[in-house]
């Protein structure tokens, strides 16, 4: 009887260690992922002032050149010299809007707080940003001084929902 245990046990090892060994697929980690795309951002010039505007259109990701930014609409409008650019994103929630805000701190040269607003100001390659949240929103102003970017977030917030 005790022969046969052994020769059982045995024979069980031996059929295990050819189980491992076998040229059975590979599991499914070992096979790439397919990521799937990211549903492409909606127009939302709806929501942007049509005074001066001059174009807008739907950037599918990366906004404003900005590796941390998903999709948006970009608005550039024109004022008689003035030129300027509005982006409005509609993030997945309130937090990933305000979330987004430090990303934005850390890429603005000489970025300040402005308390009135909850946004920051500063300077990208040269070029001034105001950008800001509002509930789901992100958005800002390029290519204004702090003073007429304010008037103009000002003028954008009012219509966002």
């Amino acid at each position: 009887m005790r022969k046969k245990l052994v020769l059982w046990t045995v024979a069980g090892g031996a059929v295990l260690a050819m189980l491992g060994c076998s040229d059975a697929p590979k599991p499914a980690e070992s096979q790439p992922v397919k990521q799937a795309a990211a549903p492409k951002p909606a127009d939302e010039t709806r929501w942007l002032p049509h005074e001066n505007l001059v174009e807008s259109h739907v950037v599918d990701r990366e906004l404003m050149g900005k590796s941390f930014m998903p999709g948006g609409t970009l608005a550039h409008y024109k004022k008689g010299k003035l030129e300027y650019d509005v982006f409005l994103v509609r993030m997945a929630d309130a937090n990933a809007a305000a979330f987004a805000l430090p990303d934005w701190r850390k890429a603005l040269a000489e970025a300040k707080l402005v308390p009135s607003f909850g946004g920051y100001f500063g300077t990208d390659a040269g070029r001034p940003v105001f950008v800001f949240s509002k509930g789901t929103w992100l958005a800002g102003i390029a290519g204004l001084q702090e003073k007429d970017a304010d008037a103009a977030a000002r003028e954008v917030a009012s219509r966002l929902n």
